[in-house]
């Protein structure tokens, strides 16, 4: 009998937790302009996840701004270390995209994908093997 995979992850000081179960929807690597200064690195490392699947522990603190699609992107961090943990709006979005800089098991993060690469800093080396796209092929999901 086989389990379905189960993710959990949270935040640096560990009051914003999470857990979801089920196989990521997308995963890779965004180099927008939006997640370059969220992160405050080069790109975010990212997976999708059914939010039917998981749920949330602990407290959420909300920023929402125009992202790279020209609507809302809402990001969500812990409000007591400011840990930024995922993207999607609570109790709205179907989906959430988890930063996979917030796993626990980091080896569960498995890129196949690579979005926005024509914002690519030219320092970033891009990873062989991933679909590259200049763009966003994702419609309507919030990073």
């Amino acid at each position: 009998m086989t389990h379905p995979v189960r993710h959990t992850g949270g935040c640096l000081c560990g009051a914003l937790r999470y857990e979801a179960e089920g196989e990521p929807l997308y995963a890779g690597y965004c180099f927008c302009t939006d997640c370059r200064k969220a992160s405050g690195s080069g790109f975010i490392p990212f997976l999708g996840l059914a939010a039917a699947g998981g749920r949330l522990i602990g407290p959420v603190q909300s920023h929402t701004s125009t992202g790279a699609h020209g609507g809302p992107a809402t990001r969500n961090m812990c409000p007591t270390c400011g840990g930024l943990v995922f993207g999607g709006e609570v109790g709205v979005s179907d989906s959430y995209t988890v930063y996979a800089g917030s796993l626990d098991d980091p080896s569960s993060f498995k890129p196949t994908v690579a979005i926005f690469n024509a914002r690519r800093p030219a320092w970033v080396p891009l990873p062989e093997g991933l679909e590259v796209h200049q763009g966003n092929p994702f419609r309507g999901v919030e990073l």
